[in-house]
This record gives C-alpha cells, structure tokens and sequence, in this order.
C-alpha cells in the first residue's frame, strides 16, 4: 500500500509515518521547503515538495497513492485569517487534487481536532452527533475544512478524526506545561476538566479509520475515554520533579490580555495566545469516542500517569528539559 502524509515532518505526522512503515506501507511524505525533516530521519521514506496553500504542488504529490492522511495544518497563527487559507482552504485544494489526480483512491482520511466541535457546554462529553459549536478562529478553521471534505464524500472514500488533546514525545505545547512546572509555577484559572490522548494511541486509531472499509464518510472522536482534570493533570507532572509547585491565580478576564501581551513580546504566534485563550475559558473540553471503540475497534493501551512518565523521560533524553 502506498500512502501520502501531509505534515509527515511535525509532531503526529511524523509519529504516523513511522508506524505506517512498520506496517508494510510505501510511505510518501509532503514537505514545504521550509520544513524541519530532523524526525524523519534516516528512515526509508519517499519525499515531495508541496503546499496545500499552491494547488498547482498537489497533483503530483497524490498521484499513485491509496491513502492521503491530511495532517498538514495550522494550530497557531499571528493572524486570524491564516488559520482559514491553511486549514480550510488548502483541505480543500488537497482534496480537490484527489478528484482530479487519483479518485480511485482508497481512502482520504482528514485529521480535524474537538475544537471543531466546541467545548462541552452542558458538562457532558460531545458526540459525534452534537451540532458543532466551536469557539476559536483555530476551531472554525477546521469545521469548515471538515465541511468541505465531506463534499467530496460521494465522489472518493474520506474518514474525520477528531482528537482530543494530543501529547507524547516530539509535542511542543505540552512541552510548555513540564517546563512551567519544573520552574516551580504555574498560572490557574480554576478547575477545568479534559480529554487527553497519548500519540500512539491516536495513531493506532487513525489508522484504524483509514484500514476499516465501513469507516467512510463518518467522523469519529479519538481520547482515552477518561476525562481528567488540571489539577490531575498538574500533579502527574509535577510527581515526576518531585515537589509541589506553587498555584498563581490568574483571573479569566485578564487571560485573553496576558496572551495578546506574550504574542507581541515573543514577535511569533504562541501557543499561548488570544485563540487559545477563547478555548481555554471554557471549563470542560472532554469528548466521548465510543463510536470509535465500538465501530473501529479503537482500544486506548496507553493511561495518563504511563504516558506522562514515557513524555518526560523522552523530554529528559533529548534535553529539552
């Protein structure tokens, strides 16, 4: 099998593209120029340039594959209107290369986020079922980009998967929280509850929409099952420096202007920032991936306190910490 990754140089991508190898397939990775390829390293992978934001790069890059996995995207950006032209627009110039170049293809599995679909406003885990309420510009971008991928539905097999938080080895926005509390600090604004998936895991799960036949044209949340709360999540990491960091209250009004100040100070996008300052002021972000386990046969191997240690110890290894 033959399978085209877009994002194959980021932090899930390249996770991907590692486990598809191992799993027996020609793996095909899409790079802009600009792109860091330091994880995917000495390993057998074929490379294409391209953009999703320059149809005319697409063509090529999908030509002979039975899978496209869309991962390319953008979570952070220093203009509101970047998150559309990158994940709105260039999933549709990706899938519109499809139709043109390989609608034979097997299957275009998208990755979206739960930000597509919006916190969960009553308290209880959002289904596929929910109309989607997202709250960020990052959240909208990606509802539209699922929209437009299920207009091509009828013309060419697609799958959307919506994780819920990702974390693990190579994750850059976790990465900040285990610096943070390694400092002896952290900012709090009261008690939220989450969803959370280790890498892996989400990873055995795209891939298991990709493989199941009957997966086509559906959506499908992929967590843990187990909503956890900051302050569970907090104490797992800070376990693991072994101390008790110090709670700085940070009220919810000043959040959305401390992230603003932060992305001017720093000159490039955060991801702490006024977008993910909209999400962050709801209390709950959890999911519920039954349908997952029930169509897929989605079966999360990985529990929170495992992965937080796995995440550490790699950060530790690779000296980011």
């Amino acid at each position: 099998m033959k399978a085209l990754i877009t994002g194959a140089s980021g932090f899930i991508g390249s996770h991907l593209a590692e486990a598809l190898l191992k799993r027996g397939y020609e793996v095909r990775c899409m790079v802009r120029n600009t792109s860091a390829l330091k994880w995917l390293d000495g390993l057998e992978f074929a490379f294409c340039r391209g953009d999703c934001r320059d149809p005319a790069s697409l063509g090529e890059a999908v030509k002979g594959t039975d899978y496209v996995f869309h991962l390319a995207g953008l979570t952070k950006a220093k203009r509101d209107k970047e998150f559309y032209s990158v994940n709105a627009e260039g999933t549709r110039n990706l899938a519109d290369a499809v139709l043109t170049e390989n609608p034979s293809l097997k299957k275009f599995v998208f990755l979206s986020s739960q930000s597509a679909a919006g916190p969960s406003l009553e308290g209880q885990p959002v289904k596929e079922s929910d109309v989607p309420n997202p709250v960020s510009h990052y959240g909208k971008s990606k509802l539209m980009a699922e929209e437009a991928v299920l207009e091509y539905a009828g013309k060419f097999p697609v799958v959307i998967i919506r994780p819920s938080a990702v974390y693990g080895p190579r994750d850059r926005d976790f990465f900040l929280l285990f610096k943070l509390l390694r400092s002896g600090f952290y900012p709090y604004w009261g008690v939220s509850r989450y969803s959370l998936i280790y890498v892996d895991d989400l990873v055995s799960g795209i891939i298991k929409a990709a493989e199941n036949e009957e997966s086509a044209g559906k959506i499908f949340f992929i967590s843990d099952e187990k909503p956890y709360t900051n302050d569970e999540l907090i104490s797992l990491i800070s376990g693991i420096y072994g101390k008790k960091p110090v709670k700085v209250p940070v009220p919810r009004a000043l959040m959305s202007v401390i992230a603003g100040a932060a992305s001017l100070l720093k000159g490039f996008p955060s991801v702490i920032n006024r977008d993910k300052i909209r999400e962050l002021s709801y209390r709950d972000w959890i999911c519920d991936s039954s349908k997952a386990s029930g169509e897929l046969g989605f079966i999360s191997k990985i529990r929170l306190k495992e992965g937080i240690k796995w995440t550490a110890d790699w950060y530790r290894i690779h000296r980011w910490l």
